[in-house]
């Protein structure tokens, strides 16, 4: 397999849902993921992994169970792995998510918000 540079903004134009994550590119297991993000999310947790939250444009407020983490474009915040967390934008914003390979964006619970996994862009 070749690299390849990946645009950010170009692989933005490509998709128009909240809060399906889009794959564009891997690292041994990891995958990171574009996603766009409106309103709030769900309460969830990832039991065995960490997660990393990428603000590429806009403002993402993270909801933790000790209180609210901001998060504003070109700022970085990694979840522990089991800590329940709530991602809500006031407004359409852009982030970045790396994680290992399968994770369900939900964590285990199911909701109208659980994406389809692995889904390139």
């Amino acid at each position: 397999m070749q690299s390849k540079v990946i645009n950010f903004k170009d692989k933005f134009t490509k998709f128009s849902d909240h809060w399906s994550p889009r794959v564009i590119a891997e690292m041994n297991d990891y995958q990171f993921k574009l996603v766009k993000v409106e309103g709030e999310f769900v309460w969830h947790n990832h039991p065995d992994t960490d997660e990393v939250f990428i603000v590429i444009e806009g403002e993402l407020n993270i909801e933790l169970p000790d209180g609210v983490v901001t998060l504003s474009s070109g700022e970085l915040f990694v979840i522990p792995k089991g800590i329940e967390h709530k991602p809500v934008a006031n407004k359409e914003c852009k982030i970045m998510i790396i994680e290992p390979k399968g994770v369900v964006n939900t964590g285990d619970e199911t909701t109208n918000l659980t994406a389809q996994n692995n889904l390139w862009v």
